[in-house]
């Protein structure tokens, strides 16, 4: 009798099974651009879809961007553990939404909305849970606890969601008035992040951009006040410059539209761009007024992805009271299983950045997001400090505000080098430093800019400080090129 039983087909094909990935589907091409006949394992197909993604950068080691690429491991957990819930669906997730009422109201607090700070905030703890988790205000910004506001997709759609109550607003005005409303108008600097443009171009809304000048890199109130007219909607301040982290002075820039209504009777609104400040400058500036405590003030939005330490995909915005918020941009829809007010660009959010938005408020409190904040600013102070002693580069801002800083070559044509060769060099280490020029009236100016989020330690600021020095150094090695650089240009000597 044989000891061993014969390999049969099946059994071969069962042997198969267990061997490597790529070896079970051999031979099998990947599709890139169209959807395939027939599927494959899931093992493989896991496989394929990470082999492809090391081709990415490393979002640890990623100083562009301002958006948070770490989380404790029990946040990750918790979104996990919401991706299936739909948090549009306030009848169906009752208490989704109100985590995200509490979020809201929570943040109003935060940014003395005068509601919040009078109802809400004195009814403490039980605030909340007074309104009930079938609410389904929050959707719509009307939070019983106290606060209008709601949670998006991110910034740029809290930003649309302010621009267009500026927008409704003021057609209001001009109808009372028997004015046209055919021409508005958006006070802002060159500075503001690209979705300003956007919805000035989607809303047919002139944009009115101060550009940014040698000494003055964001607006101010003389110049916002300037291009003020009976037609202007409002004025963006930004708290947290993309170009170079600084804040946006919204007391002066208030005080000039002051004396501009008391000259003209022009009463003109301000919405606070906090995208990255409105979670940075309540714990690190706290006697800074910028928020609503300054009476002009009609909306604030900023990003939970951001400085709100959340993975991508949420937002927040919160107007100073109800009235700041037109009613007839609120939707009333009943087909999720209840009559739900929503006001929204998006619809449909899965529910876990709400979630881990309360985890991280209940988690840190206000004294842990100071400690963080905090942290980053030490880092991002330590770094400008030792960029600047470096000898070929200039500062043009240093992390005090956002930690947040941009610099520049103070000669790239002694250098023989631009920012541009600099940054290529560093992304070979993996470092991914921005280069870029600034917009209008100083397209000559070209940067890097450091964004320091939480996670980025000391010690990873001094590996990217060494790297820095050498490839400094080795620049400066290379053969002169044979002419000099015009500003942005790429040196060929430095590949």
């Amino acid at each position: 009798m044989a000891l061993h039983p014969r390999v049969t087909e099946s059994a071969l094909a069962a042997e198969l099974d267990i061997n490597p990935v790529y070896v079970r589907e051999e031979g099998k091409r990947v599709p890139r651009y169209q959807l395939p006949r027939g599927g494959m394992l899931p093992d493989t197909a896991l496989q394929v879809v990470r082999d492809e993604l090391i081709l990415d950068g490393n979002a640890r080691l990623n100083l562009a961007t301002f958006v948070t690429t770490w989380m404790e491991p029990q946040a990750e957990r918790l979104m996990a553990e919401c991706f299936d819930k739909n948090m549009i669906d306030k009848d169906e997730y009752p208490q989704t939404a109100e985590l995200e009422l509490r979020c809201v109201n929570m943040l109003a607090d935060l940014w003395h909305a005068p509601v919040a700070a009078g109802e809400a905030a004195s009814a403490g703890e039980t605030a909340g849970a007074a309104a009930g988790p079938a609410s389904a205000a929050a959707g719509a910004g009307r939070a019983p606890a106290g606060a209008t506001g709601c949670s998006t997709t991110g910034s740029s759609e809290a930003c649309m969601l302010g621009g267009m109550s500026l927008l409704w607003r003021w057609r209001a005005r001009q109808r009372a008035a028997g004015a046209s409303t055919a021409t508005p108008n958006l006070v802002m600097g060159a500075n503001v992040q690209v979705c300003w443009e956007k919805f000035c171009r989607y809303w047919e809304v002139e944009p009115r951009l101060v550009p940014m000048q040698p000494g003055r890199l964001h607006l101010t109130g003389p110049e916002a006040a300037a291009r003020c007219d009976q037609n202007t909607i409002g004025v963006v301040a930004v708290m947290g410059s993309t170009m170079d982290g600084s804040y946006e002075p919204v007391g002066e820039i208030s005080a000039h539209l002051d004396q501009l209504q008391a000259d003209t009777g022009a009463d003109i609104p301000v919405h606070v761009d906090g995208a990255s400040g409105g979670f940075v400058a309540p714990f690190l500036t706290p006697n800074l007024a910028w928020d609503f405590r300054v009476p002009r003030v009609a909306s604030i939005n900023a990003s939970g992805h951001k400085y709100g330490l959340v993975y991508p995909g949420v937002g927040w915005i919160v107007w100073r009271d109800a009235a700041a918020l037109p009613d007839d941009l609120i939707f009333r829809v009943n087909y999720l299983g209840g009559e739900m007010p929503t006001f929204a660009l998006n619809f449909s959010r899965p529910g876990g950045h709400i979630a881990a938005q309360y985890y991280n408020f209940l988690r840190l409190g206000f004294d842990g997001y100071r400690r963080v904040q905090q942290a980053c600013q030490d880092v991002a102070t330590y770094l400008s400090g030792s960029i600047a002693e470096m000898g070929p580069f200039e500062l043009l801002s240093d992390g005090t505000d956002l930690p947040v800083f941009a610099f520049r070559l103070r000669d790239p044509a002694a250098a023989g080098y631009t920012v541009f060769d600099l940054s290529e060099r560093l992304r070979q280490r993996g470092w991914l430093v921005p280069a870029y020029t600034f917009p209008a009236n100083m397209q000559d100016t070209a940067v890097l800019r450091l964004v320091v989020r939480n996670g980025f330690s000391k010690d990873m600021a001094e590996l990217l400080l060494d790297d820095l020095r050498q490839q400094v150094s080795a620049l400066a090695a290379l053969p002169s090129p044979p002419g000099p650089l015009l500003p942005g240009q790429r040196s060929s000597f430095a590949h």
